[in-house]
């Protein structure tokens, strides 16, 4: 069913915010990686951020569609019976076009950096499907459930860059908190099975123990992710894959107990696998901000697929507090770079 929205969105501007994310295990959740080892379990933790991207529709044209990001000099307008999946917002048009509504602009803000390996499009998508979802609420309609809005966001994104996305953004974005996620695409039902390591008061007493920062450098997640799945399908990486996701799962127990220092290995473990098979991941930049969080007894890796984008560290108080300082003094001569403030973020899309 087309619906023109234009008049309800006069009298509602609605809303929706969703959280950006830090993670270890990243890339398992590709299907094209995850499917194949399912009798491994692949896993991935995931940790959402107070870094929020918020999503804003309003009226506009009867049967047209507007969107724009904060950050990107580009604004976008089409007839909705031609809305171009292909274009720089043709995920966003897509799930517009899923619910059928036209005669509405999409703004989309987000506190953190453009392109900083937060999984910023998919927590982007995320909130724009809940806002869709309110809007569907005032016709009439049920809204989507966490798990509805994550499938529809993950199979959407899927559709449009097929093969190249996985589904671990998506959840932290729906979820929020500090979750380790197992994933069964062979499950139609269920794809992925979460696990929540830390309640309210654990996820506080994380905050004190993890720093993120942006190293001033955008990435691109899809090309990246292209070559880490090439060489993982040929077989030439797999056997480190696999090692990653054992580690992973030992970091995960590692969190749940609240045990910094052996989280901080266990991270520096998965990071020293990684510099062998995703190489690709790291810049001059990103390496250095990882070997200093190294040398004072933290953990450190990128961000999603790296290649730019943010670094985090997880390790005992005080030594995050040492590390904040050096960490400030190296990205005070780069443009963009810098900490972001930020603690565990316990809520998913609102």
């Amino acid at each position: 069913m087309i619906s023109p929205v234009s008049k309800i969105l006069g009298k509602y501007r609605l809303d929706a915010s969703a959280p950006c994310r830090m993670d270890s295990g990243g890339t398992w959740d590709i299907k094209a990686m995850a499917l194949p080892l399912e009798r491994i379990d692949p896993v991935t933790i995931n940790i959402a951020v107070s870094l929020r991207t918020r999503v804003v529709l309003s009226s506009f044209k009867e049967g047209r569609v507007k969107i724009s990001s904060q950050g990107f000099p580009h604004v976008e307008e089409a007839p909705f019976e031609g809305l171009p999946f292909e274009s720089p917002y043709g995920l966003f048009f897509a799930a517009i076009s899923y619910f059928g509504y036209h005669g509405l602009q999409a703004e989309i803000y987000s506190d953190s950096p453009v392109r900083s390996a937060l999984g910023g499009s998919s927590t982007a998508l995320v909130a724009l499907i809940k806002a869709l979802s309110k809007l569907g609420v005032i016709l009439g309609q049920r809204p989507l459930s966490s798990k509805e809005i994550l499938r529809l966001g993950y199979h959407l994104e899927d559709a449009v860059s097929p093969g190249k996305c996985g589904i671990q953004d998506q959840a932290a974005a729906v979820y929020g908190g500090v979750n380790l996620w197992t994933w069964h695409y062979a499950d139609r039902s269920s794809p992925f099975l979460r696990q929540r390591l830390l309640d309210g008061r654990g996820q506080k007493e994380m905050s004190k123990h993890f720093l993120l920062a942006y190293s001033g450098q955008s990435h691109v997640s899809a090309r990246i992710n292209r070559a880490w799945i090439h060489e993982f399908l040929s077989g030439r990486t797999r056997a480190g894959w696999i090692e990653v996701n054992d580690i992973v799962k030992r970091l995960a127990k590692e969190i749940h107990a609240m045990k910094w220092n052996h989280a901080a290995h266990l991270l520096r473990q998965e990071m020293a696998i990684r510099r062998d098979i995703t190489p690709d991941a790291l810049t001059h930049l990103t390496e250095s901000l990882i070997g200093q969080a190294e040398e004072v007894g933290c953990g450190a890796r990128f961000t999603g697929a790296g290649g730019g984008g943010c670094v985090w560290a997880i390790g005992q108080s005080s030594r995050i507090k040492l590390l904040k300082e050096i960490w400030a003094r190296t990205l005070a001569s780069t443009k963009g770079g810098r900490i972001l403030e930020c603690v565990v973020e316990p809520k998913g899309a609102i």
